[in-house]
């Protein structure tokens, strides 16, 4: 029984800049995160995929394959518009059981429409609403099958804008000459211990029993991808968060040590800013400079720090600085070019659970401070914690008004002066697996 109708657009960054801009249309394209020869295509048009372009391809090397290829820096605000204009257009057709990514949207198939003629023509009718509604440069290939995971298996099988209908009694026979690697779920950890197990193509996969896979994956994981690639239905799982982080490729004017640490003092405070607007509460951080000495090889530096639960920006901006301090002393190898920068908030607790500190700034660099003596009598100490608590109620205060300012009025209205010299760079980006708040990530 066909019960889903996933949605995948191709090549969706290029496309959307052909959109836009009709000089590009049916030329090569590549969309970069930064001009420099040392980045990579994050995107690739039909056309430079002809050249052998594909994402991850640097910058250099395409040049070399395709000399007539045009380089664009992502919009990546631009790309979320237009996912929600999407995934509207695909809602006025069918209803969206969920969105997978900023490119991949899936339709649940219900009564009538589960009958393969049915099916076929409600994927053709929002392929025509798209083209018409949202641009004609967005195709969009689709799967039709009895379950997400073999839908979204489909969808990749004709591209680029076509339609492919995977029926329980199609299965294996249709898949059985693609790789295990080819289902959404296997990656190279899991091939790796497939192929441990003596199974290394799609006939393999399908004939192993349950309790193998279930051994393999080291848990119900396996025993789901048995079911899964049975055609069984399975309902989406709630996705949890549990870090809140930002990286980005540095240009080539900010390859520098005061450019670098610019750059992560702007994503401590976009980072800080979603915590917030999440509702969580961090109890680590952890940074990378990906970076490389004068023609040598390259380095990548890793540093982090836990502490008690906070969402303070000037606390993560002085957890930053230590961490700093520690990779310039230690780690950091000189000369040096930095290439990439990252943090990461870790170790979250949802709000609802937050226990509150004793102390009004946790710091791993300062603990002692404001710490209350066994000495103190209990009037004291009952003093001391109401200030306490009336800081930290003003301090929550004045973070939701710095992030009610900066949504209103933008980015850069109000901010720390550390991350001053790097106001117009770290702009958001997009991970495949989550769509970005532009109001937070701007």
């Amino acid at each position: 029984m066909l019960r889903t109708l996933f949605v995948d657009f191709n090549a969706y960054f290029a496309s959307v800049e052909q959109q836009i801009n009709p000089a590009l249309r049916g030329r090569p394209v590549g969309v970069v995160p930064v001009l420099a020869e040392t980045s990579c295509c994050i995107a690739a048009s039909y056309e430079a995929k002809a050249f052998g372009i594909k994402t991850g391809t640097s910058v250099a090397d395409a040049r070399k394959l395709c000399p007539e290829i045009t380089l664009i820096v992502g919009k990546h605000e631009l790309y979320v518009d237009f996912h929600h204009r999407a995934v509207a257009a695909v809602e006025r057709i069918a209803p969206v059981r969920q969105v997978m990514s900023i490119d991949e949207m899936e339709c649940e198939l219900t009564g009538s429409w589960r009958t393969r003629e049915k099916a076929e023509r409600i994927a053709m009718q929002i392929k025509q609403e798209l083209q018409s509604t949202v641009g004609s440069c967005l195709r969009c290939s689709v799967g039709i099958a009895p379950n997400t995971m073999l839908g979204k298996l489909a969808s990749d099988m004709q591209k680029p804008n076509g339609l492919t209908v995977l029926e329980l009694a199609d299965i294996p026979s249709k898949i059985i000459h693609l790789k295990p690697s080819a289902i959404s779920g296997i990656g190279p950890r899991i091939e790796r211990r497939l192929q441990t197990a003596g199974i290394v193509s799609m006939a393999d996969l399908y004939a192993a029993p349950r309790d193998m896979l279930h051994t393999v994956w080291g848990g119900i994981g396996g025993s789901e991808m048995y079911d899964k690639l049975r055609g069984k239905w399975y309902e989406p799982r709630e996705a949890v968060t549990r870090t809140i982080g930002h990286s980005h490729v540095l240009p080539p004017d900010l390859r520098n040590t005061e450019g670098a640490w610019g750059v992560l003092n702007r994503l401590t405070q976009k980072a800080a800013m979603r915590l917030r607007k999440q509702g969580y509460y961090a109890t680590g951080m952890r940074i990378f400079v990906k970076c490389k000495r004068i023609n040598a090889v390259s380095h990548n530096l890793l540093r982090q720090a836990t502490f008690c639960e906070s969402q303070d920006t000037a606390f993560f901006l002085r957890v930053l600085t230590r961490l700093w301090a520690e990779s310039t002393v230690q780690g950091l190898p000189h000369p040096f070019v930095p290439l990439a920068t990252g943090l990461v908030l870790f170790g979250l607790v949802p709000q609802a659970q937050h226990t509150p500190t004793l102390f009004e700034f946790p710091s791993p660099v300062n603990t002692h401070q404001n710490v209350y003596r066994s000495s103190d009598s209990g009037e004291e100490a009952g003093q001391a914690n109401k200030q306490h608590i009336d800081n930290a109620t003003a301090s929550s205060r004045l973070y939701r008004a710095i992030d009610d300012i900066n949504r209103r009025y933008g980015k850069n209205a109000l901010y720390y002066a550390s991350s001053h010299h790097a106001l117009d760079h770290a702009p958001m980006r997009i991970a495949f697996t989550r769509i970005p708040d532009i109001e937070t990530e701007r």
